[in-house]
């Protein structure tokens, strides 16, 4: 049985599905493992260190030859459509946003796992790549932030005067934003944050933060996930959320639905509000975005409100890929663990009465077995 990684085309994607580290726990299930030459170049990973895990390096790949293709971004409706029924594949498949590739894939009879869709249970942790990618962008959303931030991070007393630290506001304390509480206070900063989901207090705080209370009721949605505000409270949250932007040195918004637009959370008279020099970086840009104007990839200059200056508003585009070397490994990671479920003694068989495996599938035997993602396309017809 091939299983096989290609090179990924999306511009800017720097990661790749497999890592020499999982390919020998891939060789260890008794599979074959054919990796696209130059895959994970961009990640830090040489074909010579694929070859040297047991895989085959292939300069020609082609994916439908494979019995089991893994991915990182969603797969081209063209190359969906042209795999052989029955292949498997195994990836991030955005199936709100890929309503085109997720009719390909069950027209043309393959069995598609989304990582997206892996249900939060203490069993599924190792294959969770939504969580895993949310701790490398999280990350890198304070180093974003730092690197264009004219001042220090930390406080300083020294002989020519006290620099007071920079005050960094975190909106959404799920994975990404705990991680970008933890790092910001690391390095210095004197670090608050918000989220919907009551629950967020004590973790806010366990990573060295203040939560901010809102006088709000608590909303949280499935699996721990925050959902969607109705229009009001979501206008009644951003009055709230005012002031607390107004003071703040460097905001990071990461609230994410999954499967919906991200949440508007900050408008742009808002960021006008904050101090001259201030930062905004918003992870949620690629997903419609936390703040007013926000554009993925797009760095843009807002003026204050008394103009006498700038706010830096950053929408980040690939924020995890940006970090990819450690992305790929956990990301690797994630879906070979997912891939070990399938696989005995060599061969792959879903068993889809598995509730991991059952929650993860997208499309099988003709069939899109994830309901939200079937209704949509029903409403596109």
């Amino acid at each position: 049985m091939k299983v096989g990684i290609g090179r990924e085309r999306r511009e800017g994607e720097k990661r790749v599905a497999a890592t020499p580290e999982s390919v020998t726990q891939l060789r260890a299930l008794g599979v074959d493992v054919t990796i696209e030459a130059g895959a994970g170049l961009a990640a830090g990973y040489p074909d010579a260190a694929y070859e040297r895990a047991g895989a085959q390096v292939a300069t020609e790949f082609d994916p439908t030859k494979m019995d089991v293709l893994a991915h990182v971004r969603p797969l081209p409706a063209e190359l969906a459509a042209a795999l052989p029924a029955g292949t498997i594949t195994v990836g991030l498949a955005a199936p709100a946003a890929e309503l085109t590739t997720v009719a390909a894939l069950a027209a043309a009879g393959v069995t598609a796992f989304a990582l997206e869709l892996v249900p939060r249970i203490s069993r599924a942790q190792s294959m969770d790549a939504l969580t895993s990618q949310a701790l490398v962008a999280g990350y890198r959303a304070v180093l974003e932030a730092a690197i264009r931030f004219p001042r220090f991070f930390p406080l300083y007393m020294t002989a020519a005067g006290t620099i007071p630290p920079a005050r960094v506001l975190v909106l959404g304390a799920g994975v990404a934003g705990l991680q970008a509480i933890g790092t910001a206070k690391r390095l210095g900063a004197r670090v608050s944050a918000y989220d919907v989901r009551p629950a967020s207090a004590d973790e806010v705080t366990s990573m060295g933060g203040t939560f901010i209370s809102l006088d709000l009721a608590a909303v949280e949605g499935a699996g721990g996930y925050a959902r969607e505000l109705a229009e009001d409270r979501a206008i009644r949250q951003r009055e709230l959320l005012a002031p607390h932007v107004a003071k703040a040195d460097v905001l990071i918004t990461t609230a994410a639905i999954p499967g919906r637009p991200a949440p508007l959370l900050v408008t742009r008279e808002m960021v006008a509000l904050m101090p001259a020099g201030s930062v905004v970086i918003d992870l949620a840009a690629e997903s419609g975005g936390n703040v007013e104007g926000a554009l993925p990839g797009v760095q843009q200059f807002v003026p204050t409100a008394a103009n006498d200056g700038f706010i830096t508003l950053v929408g980040l585009r690939d924020a995890a890929s940006a970090m990819a070397a450690d992305a790929s490994r956990l990301y690797a990671k994630n879906v070979a663990n997912l891939l070990a479920l399938m696989i005995s003694d060599g061969q792959i068989a879903p068993d889809l009465t598995d509730e991991v495996l059952d929650g993860a599938c997208l499309t099988s035997n003709g069939v899109v077995r994830h309901a939200p993602t079937a209704a949509a396309l029903e409403g596109t017809r």
